[in-house]
């Protein structure tokens, strides 16, 4: 399976985007950056992401620390609304046998 690629000056180029910031969240951990060829390359499946930091940094001015609590924080409630559905679901099965035993 090819993996898509973005080349980084065509991607900064096109949003407007300073290939320094993609650097910053390379180093902070939030994006991976390839490097082939003597050019560098995002991932596809990283835009949603990307695009959601930089319209942090750039509109509302999260610094990239800002922007990394505020991904820990999107991961973590994503945890646990995904264990939450897990527990309602295990919920409502004990409220049907609950159901099906009971002395009508």
């Amino acid at each position: 399976m090819q993996t898509e690629l973005i080349i980084i000056n065509e991607y900064c180029r096109h949003s407007h985007v300073e290939p320094g910031f993609l650097e910053l969240l390379e180093e902070s951990g939030l994006i991976d950056i390839l490097n082939r060829n003597n050019e560098r390359y995002l991932l596809v499946s990283q835009l949603p992401r990307l695009e959601r930091y930089t319209r942090m940094y750039y509109d509302i001015s999260i610094n990239i620390e800002g922007i990394d609590a505020i991904r820990h924080m999107l991961d973590r409630m994503e945890v646990l609304q995904q264990e939450l559905a897990q527990l309602r679901k295990q919920l409502s099965l004990y409220h049907r046998e609950d159901f099906e035993e009971a002395d009508w």
